[in-house]
């Protein structure tokens, strides 16, 4: 039930992401389409507009040029027309030849009253007698502009006026004009095809952009599958990473991810494996030798002292366990500033009292060094311990310390059996031992890894040179700047 549970969860997390994508695809197309549509409706009403003013204009001029042909024609002529008959014949002539396009309108207006016009009907806002007809019968220079009216037939109404002068008695205008309700109608019908359009385009992208949605977040929904079917027993399964991108590099993060989990893992339990191993062989001899124990106070006496001895091998082993524990923490190092020379100088003394053995003192190097003095010193002892048990009495096991670049190197070397290559390559693993025919291991097994862990909890690292039958050199690298993550010079009271 809590499997199915998570996939369920998974399942709805995978669709709602989904879900969200596309929406917010949708909402930003309608967004721009709710903002494109009001202002390709006005870009085509302005269009309209200017492509009107430039027909009444054309309209105007065709008129001024044909009345200036006329009176030219009539000055050569040797006719005697008044000037009210050639008005009159002006704009009868002109209306006659004339065929306006729809919606356009061309006027004579003589006296204030409407003389003739093309065509003859006219729309209400132009009929004589209407507030528009009055204003431009008035005219006494070019008057331009656009009237609206709120009859959806007329909408708006643009016209040019212009008063014709020729010495008669009567006062003439001409006007040219023009209604916008078709052309405004067919704008109307035309934005309202481009929204259909729109829209469908609209569903089709949604319809596309759901599938690619889903084929974007598939390597999503295989990281959701893959992580369900990883448990403690079973971290196999990978993702498989395909192409570039972020996504890609997702997978492989993630791959990485289960590589670590899985070594914490097998970490986690050779750990456990070998820490009961260790907790339980003690255990078994204390056992042992109390259920075995009789009434002899010498026989009960050895039994004590096997026990006492266990017990603090058994405590040792705690203590190395809670130290390797401990070494991960940021306040694992209390620094100090320390004098190489008076550090190795110590080590080489407290050295000289673990075994009967040719101790030497190569060098020591000056300077000053940011450290841990007793956590050097316990690297340090490990190391010379470890030398101690693979080597024979009166060998040599020599000490030293040396400045290179901005490090601090202390060494321990001894002229024992020495290591395989193999072996050197896990030595450091916790409780790695290695088999020695001449002697059996001593210890847990953790005395390299606890070197190890100081040497990198002072941001240094642990060398190691050495050939089978001629011996071991252990190099303890520490920098001279170690990280300031761990720098603390707050001093435990203790240790």
């Amino acid at each position: 039930m809590l499997e199915t549970g998570r996939s369920n969860k998974f399942q709805d997390f995978f669709w709602e992401a989904r879900s969200r994508i596309l929406a917010c695809y949708v909402i930003l197309i309608l967004i721009f389409v709710a903002f494109s549509i009001p202002a390709f409706r006005q870009v085509l009403f302005s269009r309209i507009n200017e492509r009107v003013h430039e027909d009444l204009h054309e309209q105007m001029d065709r008129f001024q040029e044909f009345a200036e042909a006329q009176r030219i024609e009539l000055a050569e002529s040797s006719r005697s027309d008044s000037d009210e008959i050639f008005q009159e014949f002006l704009f009868e002539e002109f209306l006659s030849r004339q065929l306006p396009e729809d919606d356009m309108f061309l006027i004579a207006l003589r006296d204030g009253e409407r003389y003739q016009s093309s065509p003859k009907a006219l729309p209400k806002p132009l009929q004589a007698g209407s507030p528009l007809l009055n204003y431009l019968a008035n005219a006494e220079q070019t008057l331009e502009g656009e009237e609206d009216f709120p009859d959806p037939e007329i909408d708006s109404v643009l016209y040019v006026a212009e008063p014709v002068e020729i010495d008669s008695e009567s006062e003439w205008v001409f006007v040219v004009a023009h209604t916008t309700a078709g052309e405004r109608a067919e704008a109307v019908d035309a934005t309202l095809v481009i929204v259909e359009v729109m829209l469908a385009a609209v569903l089709v992208a949604s319809i596309l952009a759901w599938a690619v949605a889903g084929r974007v977040l598939a390597p999503l929904r295989l990281l959701l599958s893959t992580a369900l079917t990883i448990s403690e027993s079973d971290l196999n399964r990978r993702i498989p990473v395909q192409g570039s991108g972020e996504l890609a590099e997702l997978a492989t993060t993630f791959n990485s991810m289960l590589d670590r989990l899985q070594a914490a893992f097998v970490s986690q339990r050779s750990f456990i494996d070998d820490a009961g191993h260790e907790l339980r062989t003690p255990i078994t001899i204390i056992q042992g030798h109390l259920e075995l124990m009789s009434d002899d106070p010498e026989e009960q006496q050895e039994t004590l002292s096997l026990v006492n001895d266990e017990l603090d091998r058994m405590t040792r082993f705690v203590e190395d366990l809670l130290l390797l524990a401990k070494a991960e923490r940021p306040d694992f190092l209390m620094l100090e500033t320390v004098d190489v020379s008076a550090l190795t100088q110590s080590l080489y003394s407290k050295a000289k009292g673990l075994a009967n053995r040719d101790w030497r003192l190569e060098g020591e190097t000056k300077g000053q060094l940011v450290c841990d003095r007793q956590r050097i010193t316990q690297a340090v002892m490990n190391l010379t311990q470890n030398a101690v048990q693979h080597t024979r009495e009166n060998a040599i096991i020599a000490l030293g310390s040396s400045r290179h670049k901005n490090n601090i190197r202390f060494w321990v070397r001894d002229t024992g059996e020495g290591i395989t290559l193999d072996n050197q390559e896990k030595i450091f693993e916790r409780f790695a031992r290695i088999s020695n025919r001449n002697r059996p291991s001593e210890g847990a097994g953790l005395g390299l890894s606890i070197v190890r862990a100081i040497a990198e909890a002072h941001g240094g690292q642990v060398e190691l040179f050495s050939r089978p039958g001629i011996g071991s050199t252990f190099t303890l690298v520490i920098p001279l700047d170690p990280p300031s993550k761990r720098l603390s010079y707050e001093q435990d009271p203790n240790r």
